[in-house]
């Protein structure tokens, strides 16, 4: 379904990915995991096709987005869909209105449909009493699933989330760990998940990556992980201060 291969990435004199390669089955949760700076949303960045690798090759569905035409890479991006760590709502639109968004945008459904697509997304999430409220008016939490709806409402098959819980309450935090779960379960989607909560890591995970200075160095089951042997694997998912990972 999705698959990186020997993947290299850099910015200017900095390079973030230092061989990449991971292998997503259908219908997966695919959490990946690591210190800031290391190259976590790049590595998914890649996935959407938003950037290309300097070396290596990204393959999604079977197509090598690193070879095909830009038409052949916008029809395998309207198969994803992003949920972006700040939301990115509109901040001149309702709830409604951000949530119809793509729909409105595709012109391919009437406004009855839509309104009815919408309804049935908001109503998944528990958003229906916030349809017509702005995006300041709700709360952070509000905000991650107002984006999930609008992402539902296409049916992705591949839903990318970055950082998905940051800055959220750990009972708001659950509650999206637990909608991610749902997802899978509900629309048969492939997820892979950026993040630094460990908790909700272990809680969604098929599989957890670790990335480390540009590469994955362990890549297994969530009990794996949790018992694994390797010193980086320890200290990140343990947050401690002393060992091979230095705190600058």
């Amino acid at each position: 379904m999705i698959e990186l291969v020997d993947v290299y990435k850099g910015f200017g004199d900095r390079m973030v990915l230092n061989g990449v390669s991971l292998s997503l089955e259908k219908g997966e949760t695919f959490v990946i995991i690591g210190m800031s700076g290391t190259g976590k949303t790049v590595t998914i960045r890649h996935i959407a096709g938003l950037v290309m690798p300097d070396r290596g090759q990204v393959i999604i569905d079977g197509v090598d987005m690193t070879k095909s035409s830009p038409r052949e890479r916008a029809r395998i991006r309207s198969t994803m869909g992003v949920v972006f760590q700040s939301g990115a709502l509109i901040n001149w639109l309702t709830v409604e209105e951000n949530v119809a968004l793509p729909l409105v945008e595709r012109r391919a459904h009437s406004r009855q449909e839509i309104a009815d697509i919408v309804h049935e997304k908001l109503r998944l999430l528990q958003l229906l009493d916030a349809k017509d409220k702005m995006p300041s008016d709700i709360s952070g939490g509000m905000k991650k699933r107002v984006c999930l709806a609008r992402v539902l409402v296409r049916n992705p098959a591949i839903i990318l989330y970055d950082e998905p819980t940051s800055g959220l309450d750990p009972i708001m935090s659950s509650l999206i760990s637990e909608l991610i779960v749902k997802m899978k379960h509900q629309f048969q989607v492939t997820s892979v998940v950026v993040s630094h909560d460990m908790g909700s890591a272990f809680a969604i995970a098929d599989r957890i990556a670790v990335l480390y200075e540009g590469k994955i160095v362990e890549c297994d089951r969530p009990a794996r992980i949790r018992n694994s042997d390797n010193p980086i694997v320890q200290q990140f998912i343990h947050g401690e201060i002393h060992g091979p990972i230095k705190v600058d």
